[in-house]
């Protein structure tokens, strides 16, 4: 998947359904947040991510010292702002190449950011189209890799301690035709902590469905019951993962 491309796709995308709405309509899924929180949240994290790649950091960049971090007031202005921030990642990785810079996961080469931010912005363009009354459709290949980064993340000791209780297992499968192993994740709590393979497997809970689907439930954004996925064994494991990944 090229990554890069995607990042540059997904961001003009979302600025497209950002400006179908009324800037001031509330974004449910986001909880006391509008479109224009949304759309400035989107814009200034991938200039944030620009700046510590670019700059080379090795520490957190404070958010408010984020170079041009905010919108103009022109609708047209802001758009080309928003999507001149997610070029500026690209330039950036070009410049730096394989450096190591500081992440909220611990440092990783420069070109780490791309991937996160092509799917933190995908999943606020379904936070947007959900709350415009829009559409959200995503190819199952980006979908299922936003799924596999996601759990990648909540596996992380340093961003989540025990998504699930030791001994507890989960598995996702995806049923979008093509995907095969890419399209089913099997999450562990064994001895040495958590662990994620694409390995095939029934789990302590199962859900199953389209990745699109899997995504906006493993992301919160809507219910298993509201997607229609279905559902096996201890749904009380799946409230447990839920619960402790809001990140």
């Amino acid at each position: 998947m090229d990554f890069r491309a995607a990042l540059l796709e997904q961001t003009d995308a979302f600025g497209t359904v950002i400006a179908t709405g009324d800037p001031d309509t509330p974004v449910p899924t986001c909880p006391d947040w509008t479109l224009t929180h949304l759309f400035r949240h989107v814009g200034r994290g991938n200039r944030w991510a620009a700046q510590i790649i670019a700059d080379r950091r090795s520490d957190a960049l404070d958010p408010r010292e984020v170079r041009d971090g905010k919108p103009p007031a022109d609708p047209g202005a802001a758009l080309d702002w928003l999507n001149g921030g997610a070029q500026l990642i690209v330039d950036a990785v070009d410049r730096v190449g394989s450096a190591r810079v500081w992440t909220f996961a611990g440092p990783r080469p420069a070109g780490w950011w791309i991937r996160r931010r092509l799917h933190e912005v995908l999943v606020h363009r379904a936070d947007a189209a959900l709350a415009v009354g829009g559409v959200f459709e995503v190819p199952a290949d980006l979908a299922a890799d936003a799924i596999s980064e996601w759990v990648e993340l909540m596996a992380n000791p340093k961003l989540i301690t025990d998504a699930l209780d030791r001994g507890q297992t989960m598995h996702l499968h995806a049923t979008d035709i093509g995907l095969g192993v890419t399209g089913e994740w099997t999450v562990v709590h064994d001895e040495e902590g958590i662990s994620w393979s694409h390995s095939h497997g029934k789990g302590d809970v199962a859900l199953r469905g389209p990745a699109r689907d899997l995504l906006l439930a493993v992301t919160r954004r809507r219910t298993a019951t509201e997607l229609g996925l279905q559902v096996f064994g201890e749904t009380a494991v799946w409230d447990t993962w839920l619960q402790r990944t809001q990140f």
